[in-house]
Order: C-alpha cells, then structure tokens, then sequence
C-alpha cells in the first residue's frame, strides 16, 4: 500500500482524509487479489481501475484469449457490481443490448425486459463486429450514461463501465469504430503476452476464472461511487499544474507529428485520468508525473498523426511531445 504523504497543509483540505486512506487500502487490496488470477498483467489491471475510477470507459485492443474476459469478470466481483456481456456479430441489434417491450398476452400490457447495458460494468467483445447503427447506439449510452427507448428515457446504473474490446489483427467482417468514436473511450490499452515466469505459472494451475465468481467484493457500490465523487471533485489539482496540461494540450495542436491534436473532451480526459492516478498513488494532489503516466493511454487514439508516423508507436510520439513541454518547478 502506498504511503499518503500528504502535506499538512492538505490534510486539511480533506475532511474524509481517514476514509480516503482506507478507500486507496480497499483498491490496493482488490489489485493484489485480482493479480492472482491475472498473472503478469498488473500494468493492464491498474489501467483499468484508473479509468473505471476517472468514469471513463476503456477500449482494449489485443489478441483473443489473453485475458481481457477475466479482467472485466474481475473487476466487477472485486467492486461489489453487476456484470454484463455483450458478444457483438454482424446480426446483432440496437434492441439486444437496450432491451425492449414484449407484449404480456396475460396481463394485457406490454412490459420492459431490459438488456445487459442495464448492469454496473459491462463487457462488449469485439465492438468492432457490432455493424455501426447498433456500435452507435452502444456509444450513445456510454457519452449519456442513459438510453432513451420508446418514447422514454431511462437512466443508467451508477457507477457505469464499459470494457469494450476489438481485435487488431482480424479485418475479415469488422466495422472498425470510426476514429471520432474512439473518443468515447477514456483509455486504450493492451494487454499483451504475459512474461514466461506469468505463463509458467498458467500453465501450472490452469485457468482459474471460475473461481472469480466466487470471490467476495472488498468494497461496496456506495464506496465506490464515493471514490468516483472524490476524484473527479476533491482531488487537488494546482493552477501550475494545469498551465502544465494546457501547455502540453496545446502542444499537440500544433506538433509536427500530428494533423489534429487534442480535442476538450481528450484535455478532460487527460485531467481526470491524471487525478486517478494520483489517488491510486495515494495522494490528493496531482504532480506532472501523474499526467506523464497516464498521457501515453489517453492521447493516442484521440489525435490524428501525419501519414509518415502511422507504422510508428503511437505511445513513444507522445512521449517525445510530452519532452517538449518543460515541467513546472
């Protein structure tokens, strides 16, 4: 567990300071529980407790089968949440995943049979499957957080999450997301190949994702959202720090290696992910490390780059365009 290491001057700040601390023990306790079953993907696993926390939604493109089915199982028992899956073909409909109203011959009524988009975090494999009417209507209820269906408009849960994701490699009868909608997502990430030591270990005790649905959750929906609240309006974030991030905003808007930089939404993005970050680090104020850290999962998929850098590692261009913005003192 991370030491807080708060100044004095913050302590008092933060009424809940003593919550806050057990809240960052509860999260810590959850990775280390989860990381039994996800060996060797801890990086990923932190990701996505820094973007579930930010309210983001994250998009993980990767290969089949390393993993990202048992991230998202995981996440969900750990928090206390329910669990959806969305499995997306070519035939699937906006009504499968919405729900809709079935005629009850008994009761003379129609009646509402909501789909799996009404659970706490969501798993959407290969989004890129789903044809673009029904992708859209999945993206339209991650931006409002609401669905409207039949003249009525429904809330969703709280806290709502979705892990979408899309296989790089395979073309074949895919509808890649078109790049304005890849903004949806507050992160994309990899999973990757595990080390040998992780896959060792696989092959030693076998898939053990069954037993995720066994496990207790360490914390509970209300902590949870409680979390959610803290970040995104408690979190301390400096005017020095955000000359920082506009500064580094600003930067790709007019880099060599992109044609369109940053868009607000993306600069939110950058913001709110970078207080997760700082929270997980086990403060309540952010530092340019925390922008750093998260920039390379953020702002790749939300900006455009020249032709000659498309073969390029996206991540390394943005971390030389972080180098050009000097860090505040």
């Amino acid at each position: 567990m991370p030491q807080t290491g708060l100044p004095t001057s913050h302590e008092d700040v933060s009424p809940h300071h003593e919550d806050m601390v057990r809240a960052q023990e509860a999260i810590a306790k959850a990775m280390q529980t989860l990381g039994r079953y996800l060996h060797g993907k801890e990086k990923a696993l932190r990701l996505a407790f820094i973007c579930f926390f930010s309210r983001g939604h994250l998009l993980i493109e990767d290969l089949p089968g390393l993993g990202k089915t048992t991230l998202a199982i995981g996440l969900a028992k750990v928090l206390g949440l329910s669990f959806g899956r969305i499995q997306c073909t070519s035939d699937l409909l906006p009504t499968d995943i919405t729900g809709l109203s079935i005629f009850n011959k008994t009761a003379g009524v129609f009646e509402f049979h909501p789909g799996p988009i009404f659970h706490n975090i969501i798993l959407v494999d290969e989004i890129n499957r789903a044809t673009p009417k029904t992708q859209s209507a999945l993206l339209e209820a991650m931006g409002e957080k609401q669905v409207t269906l039949e003249g009525r408009t429904m809330d969703l849960p709280k806290p709502f999450f979705v892990i979408a994701t899309q296989n790089p490699a395979e073309q074949f009868g895919t509808f890649p997301l078109p790049e304005s909608q890849m903004d949806r997502f507050m992160m994309r990430i990899r999973i990757g190949y595990p080390s040998r030591e992780a896959e060792l270990e696989i092959l030693r005790g076998g898939s053990q994702r069954r037993k995720l649905y066994s496990l207790d959750p360490v914390v509970d929906q209300e902590t949870v959202l409680m979390i959610q609240g803290f970040i995104r309006k408690r979190m301390i974030t400096s005017d020095h720090l955000l000359d920082y991030l506009m500064r580094i905003i600003e930067e790709t808007r007019r880099s060599e290696y992109l044609t369109t930089g940053l868009s607000t939404r993306g600069s939110l993005a950058l913001l709110h992910t970078s207080r997760a970050h700082a929270f997980m680090e086990g403060r309540d104020y952010v530092i340019p490390e925390d922008v750093k850290a998260v920039a390379p999962y953020v702002i790749p998929h939300r900006v455009f780059f020249r032709e000659e850098y498309s073969s390029v590692d996206k991540k390394e261009i943005i971390r030389l365009i972080l180098e050009q913005v000097p860090v505040p003192a």
